[in-house]
């Protein structure tokens, strides 16, 4: 079992930034990627950015050159700073962690960008 723990959402003007963090615990060492989910109001759940363990990264077109990720492994955590915010960027943004053959999700953290 794999808990998650997401802080940093907000409201924010748009052209702003943001930072969230999420903090990995329990059987922790199974984890081979965490990463950055959201959903938006009436559509799918997206990939936003995730890391590998061994440091490469993906991101979502929409965000590549605004957002960057990254892992603390000495603090389990795994950080999206957001920067440049759209409007479109508002939803709920959900940290996961692939562990073996299953995924676990954090309660998920709200942005709000205003234009």
């Amino acid at each position: 079992q794999v808990q998650l723990v997401e802080s940093g959402g907000g409201l924010v003007q748009a052209g702003g930034s943001l930072r969230l963090s999420c903090v990995a615990s329990g059987s922790i060492f199974g984890i081979y990627r965490l990463g950055w989910y959201r959903q938006a109001p009436g559509k799918q759940r997206e990939l936003v950015a995730v890391v590998f363990n061994g440091g490469r990264t993906n991101y979502a077109d929409s965000v590549k050159g605004r957002f960057s990720i990254s892992r603390d492994n000495a603090e389990n955590t795994v950080i999206l700073q957001m920067n440049s915010l759209k409007p479109e960027d508002t939803a709920v943004y959900f940290c996961n962690a692939a562990w073996r053959s299953a995924d676990y999700w954090g309660q998920g953290t709200q942005v709000t960008v205003s234009s």
